[in-house]
């Protein structure tokens, strides 16, 4: 697993092909269709560009949407196994309503039935890692679909821009304060994805409990639940906050971020802060995840448990078959 962090960047190099037919149609609006760490990449195109119309479906079949919405708008089923059975199951019924719609794999059931119903798919490179790391895989992919040259452009120069061994430093040493401790992530609503890739990778990888919540809206309820006294002390203690700050983000929401901060370390929980920052929006929403991914490998370590496997999930996907 530290080879597949350290050599991250390098999927950034990916050039996708598209087979089983050609994209012709331009569409505004998408449904991004995946379970777990294969779909975390369209929360990140979302982060890198809010404007972007895109529907995150995870579960089975179609999202509760009306059909013409959604034969207007291009559904694209990602399974990084390509055996996810939520997805495959969201594959079938966009086949069944003839919605537009494409695959992205490494392989499995989703390419078999793509090319079985001749729909276009994306077979990205299986290299053995878990779904959580193939995030670079998964978004060239998606870009080359959405048929977002300037995306592709733009993600492409992450190959010379993330230096993993800084960002290793950083992890390795938060992940020592991090120790026995609940990590809490806290981000701008903007930037859920990157807060939300946090949390898996501690969940995944860390193999401990982790959460995340977004601003304004935690400061309106959430907050509330940490002003300590005396009869929640002890409930209140094994919790860790990590700030990411962004300096896009809206004014009010930087102060909202700051006096949040303040109040926390009043009431002496620990408290750590990242700046989200980069040459191009890419370079900082993966910077901050690898610092992402070095911590929870790091508390991984700490606590000696096996950080690449999810053995959890194995044992639940038997169980309900």
């Amino acid at each position: 697993m530290h080879e597949a962090i350290k050599n991250f960047y390098k999927q950034f190099e990916y050039d996708p092909a598209v087979e089983n037919g050609k994209l012709t149609k331009k569409f505004d609006s998408f449904v991004m269709a995946g379970m777990g760490g294969s779909n975390l990449a369209s929360g990140l195109l979302k982060a890198w560009r809010p404007e972007l119309q895109i529907i995150q479906h995870r579960n089975y079949g179609l999202p509760d949407l009306p059909l013409k919405a959604l034969k207007n708008s291009f559904f694209i089923a990602s399974s990084y196994s390509g055996n996810t059975e939520e997805t495959i199951s969201a594959f079938s019924e966009a086949v069944k309503k003839k919605l537009p719609v494409a695959a992205v794999a490494a392989g499995g059931k989703l390419l078999d039935l793509a090319r079985k119903r001749k729909k276009p798919y994306i077979q990205i490179p299986n290299i053995g890692i878990q779904p959580r790391l193939a995030t670079g895989f998964n978004l060239m992919a998606i870009l080359k679909l959405m048929g977002n040259g300037n995306g592709l452009r733009e993600a492409g120069e992450l190959k010379d821009l993330l230096k993993s061994n800084e960002y290793e430093r950083t992890g390795k040493a938060f992940a020592k304060k991090l120790k026995g401790h609940i990590p809490i992530i806290y981000v701008s609503e903007r930037n859920s994805a990157i807060g939300y890739n946090w949390k898996i990778k501690f969940n995944e990888t860390g193999k401990i409990p982790a959460f995340a919540n977004v601003f304004p809206e935690l400061n309106h309820n959430e907050m509330t639940g940490f002003d300590v006294k005396e009869g929640t002390k002890e409930i209140s203690k094994k919790f860790f906050f990590v700030f990411l700050k962004d300096p896009a983000d809206n004014p009010r929401i930087i102060k909202r971020m700051n006096v949040t901060e303040r109040l926390y370390r009043e009431r002496e929980f620990p408290v750590e802060v990242f700046i989200l920052n980069g040459r191009n929006a890419f370079h900082k929403i993966f910077s901050s995840i690898l610092i992402a991914d070095w911590a929870s490998y790091y508390i991984a370590g700490e606590y000696r448990v096996e950080a690449e496997q999810v053995p959890m999930v194995e044992e639940f996907k038997k169980l309900i078959k």
